[in-house]
């Protein structure tokens, strides 16, 4: 009776549990990169220490050197922030591939002795 109620709940709960279990993994990844946040401030500068903006009373050489510190502080940004996305989307991508196939698997788990049997009885060689 026991081995009834696993192969019921092996292809009905079980199933279901596991397919919520992945989509709460890629879930867990989104939220590890921040990918929404990612995104929200790409083209933000990247921790502006000493690129602050000018006064009016400030020289043209001063609001120069500031643009460009600004400047630079974006573009760092930006790039710090793109090879995240890209991780991220490489991780979500991968992991997402793998989870897929596993829940395509998931059915056939149960019957692998048997078929593995099967295979030995053929003669089947690795």
């Amino acid at each position: 009776m026991a081995i009834i109620e696993m192969f019921f709940w092996w292809y009905a709960s079980g199933w279901a549990v596991f397919a919520q279990k992945t989509k709460s993994f890629l879930s867990n990844i989104i939220d590890f990169f921040s990918m929404n946040s990612l995104i929200r401030t790409l083209f933000k500068p990247f921790r502006q220490i000493s690129a602050e903006t000018a006064n009016e009373n400030a020289s043209l050489d001063l609001k120069f050197h500031m643009f460009i510190d600004r400047l630079i502080s974006r573009f760092i940004g930006f790039a710090t922030r793109l090879v995240l996305l890209v991780a991220g989307l490489f991780l979500i991508l991968v992991g997402g591939t793998i989870s897929l196939v596993l829940i395509i698997i998931w059915p056939l788990v149960p019957l692998m002795p048997i078929i593995g049997l099967v295979l030995t009885i053929m003669g089947v060689t690795l």
